[in-house]
């Protein structure tokens, strides 16, 4: 299932010699341990956040439940230029997945 929304904002700041990627990501990272009402709140967790630049992968990461909600990512990336394309997709234990694509300014 993909969301109707897209849970990723992304943020560029250049920087001297390299572009930081603000990465937030909208997801509620349940552990599976959690009760709630006296019912244990099932895992719900992002497994893989993948980066790309310009269509090549330039960070693949796994993630598991001790990732907190609506996780924040910042990478630096030496090669970026105005213009270039920054694509971030994640997939999930329940098969939910979402992307998100945008140009550094």
């Amino acid at each position: 299932m993909a969301w109707s929304m897209s849970t990723i904002k992304i943020r560029f700041k250049r920087l001297e010699s390299a572009v930081l990627i603000r990465i937030l990501i909208a997801h509620p990272m349940e552990t599976g341990r959690r009760q709630e009402g006296g019912a244990t709140v099932p895992a719900h967790f992002i497994q893989e956040l993948k980066i790309e630049h310009n269509g090549k992968l330039v960070a693949s990461c796994q993630f598991s439940t001790a990732v907190s909600r609506d996780p924040y990512l910042s990478v630096r990336l030496r090669e970026g230029k105005p213009g270039d394309s920054i694509k971030v997709s994640w997939f999930d234990n329940l098969g939910q997945s979402d992307s998100e694509e945008a140009r550094i300014a």
